[in-house]
């Protein structure tokens, strides 16, 4: 599963329509489970849902707060088309450590990856049959001051845990014909450092003809073992791949820029992301 909180919602078209003036009058925390019965919720929330402080983070129903040593996610949101139902419990992310580590994804640092704790457990107990388990768990942020169509064309994130720790591949082109690759690897005390990578290899697009690619050791072929998300401009899955001779499995994401910019693609991603500008507390 995944849980996403946005200040300035990304990949709302409401956000988008409205010429992203004001982040904070399109907020979300996104939530989406995988496998049979899996759900996704993304409402597009106004000002009045949004309440910060240095340990919490509201918007709406729904809350992530830092407790001593762990985030607890507090769910309670309407799934969008085609099983609307509400979704609702709790999610907890206890890091073995957190990291000091944050990559400018351009020159300038208009966009910023701050992988919090790499690893991670989580706990999930959701109020739905089968919904209650415990496994990897991943913490990270991205802060941006400009569109990410402004700057990218494409790019591609994963993050597989290994022997010693965890691997993230962070890959990206951008429009001014540069490119990012980057490779890092981070130990459960919270380490990081640049390791060397393998080539990035291509593997099966997605239903969407969305073309991806990760890094894998010479020879090998990356193969898809589970769709989580398939979008016309997005992808998210579970990849295994050969690092180094270990042969991992980790989440994946593919991300095409120029086809999020069309504006055909907003009416479509409306359907998915409801607008709910009036909250009260």
């Amino acid at each position: 599963m995944s849980v996403i909180g946005f200040i300035g919602s990304v990949f709302s078209p409401w956000y988008a329509w409205s010429g992203r003036g004001d982040p904070t009058n399109h907020c979300c925390i996104n939530v989406a489970t995988y496998g049979k019965g899996g759900r996704f919720a993304m409402t597009d929330r106004g000002t009045t849902a949004l309440r910060r402080s240095p340990d919490q983070f509201t918007v709406g129903p729904s809350s992530m707060t830092w407790k001593d040593d762990h985030l607890v996610i507090d769910i309670n949101e309407i799934s969008s088309l085609p099983l609307i139902s509400r979704m609702r419990g709790k999610i907890t992310v206890t890091p073995s450590a957190i990291t000091q580590t944050e990559l400018p994804l351009t020159p300038d640092g208009a966009h910023v990856w701050r992988p919090f704790a790499p690893i991670a457990r989580i706990y999930v107990d959701l109020e739905a049959n089968g919904w209650q388990f415990d496994g990897h768990g991943y913490f990270d942020s991205n802060f941006g001051t400009r569109p990410l169509e402004s700057d990218f064309k494409t790019w591609t994130w994963a993050r597989y845990p290994t022997a010693t720790g965890a691997t993230c591949f962070y890959d990206a082109v951008r429009h001014d014909g540069t490119t990012l690759e980057t490779a890092i690897g981070f130990t459960p005390d919270g380490a990081a450092r640049h390791v060397k990578a393998p080539a990035p290899t291509p593997f099966k697009r997605t239903l969407w003809a969305l073309r991806r690619d990760t890094r894998a050791d010479p020879h090998t072929t990356p193969r898809q073992i589970k769709s989580m998300l398939d979008a016309p401009f997005y992808s998210r899955s579970v990849v295994e791949t050969q690092l180094d001779g270990q042969t991992v499995q980790g989440v994946h994401e593919a991300l095409d820029l120029n086809r999020y910019a069309n504006p055909l693609l907003k009416p479509m991603l409306a359907v998915r992301v409801p607008r709910r500008a009036k909250w009260t507390f």
